[in-house]
C-alpha cells in the first residue's frame, strides 16, 4: 500500500493528463473492469483529483438474423479512451435465429470494431487494451496462411486506435506489422512471484531447492526471466514432433527431451503463456516426477483448458502437480476456480498503472520497476 501511494504520487504531481479517462468494458470483462475501475478512482481522489467512476456504458444489441450494432450510452467526447476486451470469453451468448450462440473471438472482434466506430471520432485519444491477442496464436507464415493478427493490429491502427495493450503475447514481433503505432506487451512476472510465494509460504528460494524449467525452446525467454531474478538454475524441454502429420491443426509431440541438471528433490516452476489442452504441460510434470521433483508449479498466463479439467484432477490426485496458476485476464469457469490446484493471479493492479501511465503520458518504469519490485519480495520472502 505504501508504495502504491508512493507511486501514484508522482505519477499524479509530476505529470499531466492526456484527457479524462474513459474506461469500457466490451462484454465478459466486466468484473476484471471493475477492479481496475476501483483502483483508479481511489489513486484519483487519493491525490485530490476525486473522481466517482471512470466507467463508460456501452452494449452491442443484435437482431434476431445476428447482425448488430455498437452502442455507446455515455459522452466520450475529449476522453483518453481505454476499452477493455477479452476475445477468448466464450461465455458469452446471443440469440441467433432463436438458437443460443456462443460468442467467438470473430465475434467479439467484430464488437470491438462496432464501438470504435459508434465512438465516431470523438474520444482525444482511442486505446485498446487486449491481453489475450485475437489471432495471436498463428504468429507466422510458413504456406499460404492467414495472418490475422497483424492484420487486426492493422486494422485497428487504419480505424483511429493509438495504443494497444496487451499481456504475454505468444509472439510480440507481431508489433511489426504496426511499427508507427503503440504497442504494449505486458509481463506480469511480479504478480505471478507474489501470488506464488502468497499461496505457499514454506517456499525456498535457492539453487538448492528451486529451479525453473522451460516447457519448450519458444518459452526460453520467459523462463530464463525467472530463473535469473530468483538466482536458480534453469533446464529445458526439447518438444520432438511429428512434422509428417497434422492433428487439430499442429505436428503431434512424439517426446519431451529434458535437457538441464538433476531436479531430484527440487521444486520445479514452468512457465508458458497459454494452457490450452494441458496434454504438453502434464507430459511434463509426469516427466519430471520421474525424475523426483519434489513439487511441480505450473504457470500460464491464459489457462483455458479446451479439453477440461478431469486430467489435471488426476494428476492432482496421483500426486504430479501441486498448483496451476494462471491469471484473471480470460474468462476461467466456476469450476476451474473451485479447483484446489488452481491459483490465481490477479492482474488488475497492473493494467491499472499501465491506463494511469499511458494517460499521464509517462513511462511505466517511472512508476512501477517490476525488478526492483521483485528483488523487495524475495528479501520479504526470505524474511531479510
Amino acid at each position: 500500500m505504501e508504495n502504491t501511494v508512493k507511486n501514484t504520487e508522482i505519477l499524479y504531481r509530476e505529470y499531466n493528463e492526456v484527457a479524462p479517462i474513459g474506461l469500457l468494458a466490451m462484454r465478459g470483462t466486466e468484473d476484471l473492469a471493475k477492479r481496475i475501475n476501483g483502483y483508479l478512482t481511489r489513486w484519483a481522489d487519493r491525490n485530490g483529483r476525486p473522481v466517482h467512476d471512470y466507467m463508460i456504458e456501452s452494449e452491442c444489441p443484435r437482431f434476431s438474423s445476428g447482425d448488430a450494432k455498437g452502442l455507446i450510452k455515455n459522452t466520450v467526447r475529449g476522453k483518453d479512451l481505454f476499452i477493455l476486451i477479452d476475445v477468448g470469453n466464450y461465455s458469452c451468448t446471443y440469440k441467433l435465429f432463436d438458437r443460443e450462440n456462443y460468442m467467438s473471438p470473430d465475434d467479439h472482434y467484430a464488437d470491438l470494431k462496432r464501438i470504435i466506430q459508434a465512438a465516431s471520432g470523438k474520444p482525444h485519444r482511442i486505446n485498446v487494451i487486449m491481453p489475450l491477442l485475437y489471432g495471436g496464436r498463428q504468429h507466422r507464415r510458413s504456406y499460404r496462411e492467414s495472418l490475422d493478427c497483424a492484420f487486426m493490429l492493422q486494422e485497428l491502427r487504419d480505424m483511429g486506435v493509438s495504443n494497444v495493450i496487451t499481456v504475454d503475447a505468444h509472439d510480440p514481433r507481431v508489433c511489426n506489422a504496426i511499427p508507427l503505432m503503440g504497442f504494449d506487451n505486458v509481463i506480469p512476472s511480479y504478480q505471478v512471484l507474489k501470488s506464488m510465494f502468497a499461496a505457499f509460504p514454506d517456499l525456498v528460494i535457492d539453487k538448492d531447492h528451486f529451479m525453473v524449467i522451460s516447457p519448450d525452446e519458444g518459452a526460453l525467454n520467459r523462463n530464463m526471466f525467472y530463473a535469473s531474478v530468483l538466482g536458480v538454475e534453469m533446464g529445458m524441454f526439447y518438444k520432438r514432433r511429428d512434422y509428417s502429420t497434422i492433428v487439430n491443426g499442429r505436428n503431434p509431440i512424439v517426446a519431451h527431451e529434458y535437457l538441464g541438471t538433476d531436479v531430484a528433490g527440487k521444486t520445479v516452476f514452468v512457465a508458458d503463456d497459454i494452457i490450452s489442452s494441458g496434454e504438453s504441460m502434464l507430459d511434463i510434470a509426469q516427466e519430471l516426477k520421474k525424475r523426483n521433483a519434489k513439487r511441480f508449479f505450473a504457470y500460464a498466463t491464459y489457462g483455458i483448458f479446451t479439453n477440461g479439467l478431469e486430467a489435471f484432477d488426476k494428476a492432482y490426485d496421483e500426486g504430479k502437480i501441486d498448483a496451476v496458476f494462471s491469471t484473471n485476464l480470460t474468462y476461467r469457469t466456476p469450476e476451474l476456480l473451485k479447483r484446489p490446484w488452481y491459483k490465481e493471479v490477479d492482474v488488475s493492479k497492473y493494467i491499472a498503472y499501465f491506463i494511469a501511465c499511458l494517460n499521464h503520458d509517462t513511462s511505466v518504469s517511472n512508476v512501477i520497476d517490476p525488478h526492483e519490485k521483485i528483488k523487495a519480495l524475495l528479501r520479504e520472502h526470505k524474511g531479510l
